[in-house]
């Protein structure tokens, strides 16, 4: 039943709501279903009783009813109006067919169980609508409705004389000219409008106005990548609605986990995306960010969070590139549009009209205000960009990106320390324990001679010489058609080592004027740097049969130590301990495993560059993980 406090008179119900509201959408439809009513009166005008509805038949496709304005016949030019845009504009005022509207949702129920439906609002060509924010439409899940609208009351200002009141007063007199002809009428209409309707409803004061004269409204589709500027709801949100309405499925807490949805499938098309490139996104990452996004939506006094936190969220837990899928993938509608009709490209204020004017553009059903913020996330190149960059590469002159070079020199060095301590330890020589506990004791010579009751402790030999080469297998067994190009590049400076790799073509993935991007297969550090000859095209390598095996025999043939570092995901089988064997060599091998898959992935970059002059402008375009 609907509480008495939404109840005015016998025959009349008001059903205040908070426009663009997923979860006021749902409690409407709840009210409706729950109650038995003959008529559903809504705020809009009759002249766009018409193709509203058919915008509503038209769902689960999003279309926008329009109705432009007379255009000026003429504009006084003033210094204060020259702005961006022409002062002599068309305006235009349009009602968003959004399954996430609460007046939508009505109007749909309606039209389903054969009610009268009466628009109530007054004609008029412009449509003022002050500027309001409201508590966050997820405490319905928690609070009624009317008790939601009586902790607004307090803060709802009365409006100013002008077009606000003559609408309130017009609704409030056709909504009486309605209890003549039905029994039981609900009106849905704006919180911020509830109390006055209320007020006039009861005064009756004297209506000296007349309705404006205006043009017929036409029905449009809107451009999918303009979506999220006509939804109450993300469009993503908004499609889960549909599909839970068309499945059957439970709808209750979509705004909430509808985000895990949209976290998962940008997982998905980042993926798809990156390729090997991606980081691993597990479902620590995804819960890590679940807690950012609530606190973050706390800390800005939210119950629910908007697109900016959430993307934000993603960026700071998994990088720039999921955050940037996760905004696109949360602007995709999955319901196709109706191609029937002409196109609308929606923006902040404004619409491109398919006959290509720019329109100012007055929302009838306004929800929250809605605050814009920049962040900086760098977008994927377009394909025509790509290609017009692959076309323009000198393939005479190439290089790599400095910060990278630090990056993955900085590795190197630590894997040379971890290699030279594992090394140590297998030379480490255990004894029983006397007087000096030497190195530490050995917990597995103590326990495998438990029965005797001595402690075994080892001493942990200095390894001998310098080990001056590191082999990094980040893939293996590697595939050559995934990894085409091969190369060995020479230090520019002494601090650089000598390196040899097989990548992926980097012509195939430009990310910027004279930037490609490539993934390590693997790569062979040489340091002190040495002069070498290309292991790719050198004769003395031709017995190896794979990739691996022509790196690890070139790292046997150039290193000058005994002992080899070996970083890769299995320790060396028994063919490489045979080719290290050839050259009287010893591997000392680190599972790959050892490290953050984050710090793998970020090393496996390579950015080649097309000449020294690009690096001054390269940190533009290049895109971190």
């Amino acid at each position: 039943m609907i509480n008495p406090a939404l109840r005015l008179g016998s025959r009349l119900t008001l059903l205040p709501i908070i426009h663009g509201s997923g979860d006021f959408a749902l409690e409407v439809r709840r009210l409706l279903l729950d109650n038995d009513f003959d008529a559903l009166a809504v705020p809009l005008p009759p002249s766009f009783h018409d193709v509203v509805l058919d915008g509503i038949d038209r769902l689960s496709a999003p279309t926008i009813a329009v109705q432009r304005g007379f255009p000026p016949l003429y504009t006084q030019w003033t210094p204060e109006s020259e702005s961006a845009a022409d002062p002599g504009d068309p305006a235009a005022t349009y009602v968003p067919i959004d399954p996430c509207q609460g007046v939508i949702a009505a109007l749909r129920l309606a039209v389903g169980e054969h009610k009268a439906i009466e628009f109530i609002d007054m004609e008029s060509l412009e449509f003022d609508s002050p500027d309001a924010f409201f508590p966050d439409p997820y405490a319905l899940k928690h609070v009624s409705l009317e008790r939601f609208a009586a902790a607004v009351l307090p803060h709802i200002e009365r409006p100013p004389i002008g077009q606000e009141t003559q609408r309130i007063q017009w609704m409030a007199r056709r909504l009486r000219q309605l209890e003549e002809r039905y029994e039981s009428i609900v009106a849905v209409i704006s919180i911020v409008d509830w109390p006055w309707i209320r007020e006039a409803y009861l005064e009756q004061p004297p209506i000296d106005f007349e309705e404006t004269k205006t043009v017929e409204p036409d029905l449009y589709q809107v451009n999918p990548d303009s979506l999220l500027f006509l939804m109450g709801e993300l469009p993503f949100i908004t499609g889960l609605y549909e599909r839970a309405r068309a499945e059957l499925e439970d709808d209750e807490n979509l705004t909430i986990d509808g985000i895990k949805e949209l976290l998962l499938a940008a997982r998905e098309g980042y993926r798809r995306d990156l390729g090997q490139r991606a980081r691993r996104i597990t479902t620590h990452h995804l819960r890590t960010c679940l807690k950012y996004i609530r606190n973050l939506s706390l800390i800005e006094k939210r119950l629910s969070p908007d697109l900016f936190t959430i993307v934000m969220a993603a960026k700071q837990v998994a990088g720039d590139q999921y955050a940037l899928h996760v905004a696109e993938t949360a602007k995709d509608y999955p319901c196709a549009s109706d191609d029937r009709l002409g196109s609308v490209k929606l923006g902040i204020g404004r619409a491109r009209m398919p006959d290509g004017d720019l329109v100012y553009m007055m929302n009838r059903l306004p929800g929250t205000n809605v605050e814009w913020r920049t962040m900086q996330l760098n977008p994927r190149p377009r394909d025509m960009d790509r290609k017009r960059w692959e076309i323009q590469w000198n393939p005479h002159s190439q290089c790599s990106y400095p910060p990278e070079d630090d990056l993955i020199e900085r590795f190197r060095a630590h894997v040379f320390e971890r290699a030279k301590s594992i090394a140590g330890l297998e030379l480490a020589k255990t004894e029983k324990f006397t007087s000096s506990i030497k190195d530490g004791i050995d917990i597995r010579d103590t326990l495998r001679h438990w029965y005797d009751g001595d402690i075994y402790v080892k001493e942990v030999r200095p390894t001998r010489g310098t080990m001056d080469s590191v082999v990094m297998l980040f893939d293996a067994p590697a595939d050559p058609r995934e990894y085409p190009w091969r190369t060995t590049w020479y230090a520019e400076h002494d601090e650089e080592s000598t390196l040899a790799f097989f990548a992926s073509d980097f012509k195939s993935n430009m990310v910027g004027p004279g930037i490609g991007l490539a993934i390590y297969g693997g790569a062979l550090f040489l340091f002190p740097p040495v002069a070498i000859p290309d292991i790719w095209s050198d004769p003395r390598l031709d017995f190896t049969e794979t990739l691996e095996e022509r790196m690890l025999a070139a790292a046997c043939l150039h290193s000058r130590s005994r002992q080899i570092a070996l970083l890769s995901s299995l320790p060396p089988g028994a063919g490489w301990r045979k080719l290290a064997k050839r050259f009287k060599k010893h591997w000392v091998h680190l599972p790959l495993g050892q490290f953050s898959d984050a710090t793998i992935q970020q090393l496996r970059h390579l950015h080649v560059l097309n000449g020294k002059e690009v690096r001054s402008f390269a940190a533009h375009f290049i895109r971190r993980v």
